[in-house]
């Protein structure tokens, strides 16, 4: 039961860049793959991007280039790196675990990204 904080969200100009950060209360050393989900008003959540704990990464086609995910298992922090956000970036966003199928319910409360001028 490790418990998921997000942090880092804000209100930022296109083109600006935010970093999120995941705060884990426990060890994700354990945790293969995380993730970072996000969820824009009236639409469903995504999965935005993934890293497992070699460090291996994906993302979604819509961010890729621009956003960076990265981990610090002795931090117990996951984090996300936002560069030349664009308004359809705007979202609340999550991490869990970065796979679909294992999911830890309930999520987090999120935090809120607006990419507005």
């Amino acid at each position: 039961q490790v418990q998921l904080v997000e942090s880092g969200g804000g209100l930022v100009q296109p083109g600006g860049s935010l970093r999120l950060s995941c705060a884990a209360s426990g060890s994700i050393f354990s945790i293969y793959i995380m993730g970072w989900y996000r969820q824009a008003p009236g639409e469903q959540r995504e999965l935005v991007a993934t890293i497992t704990s070699g460090g291996s990464t994906n993302y979604a086609d819509s961010v890729k280039g621009r956003f960076t995910i990265s981990r610090d298992n002795a931090k117990n922090t996951v984090y996300l790196q936002m560069n030349s956000l664009k308004p359809e970036d705007t979202a609340v966003y999550f991490c869990n675990i970065g796979r679909w199928g294992s999911i830890r319910n309930p999520w987090g409360q999120g935090t809120q990204v607006t990419v507005s001028s």
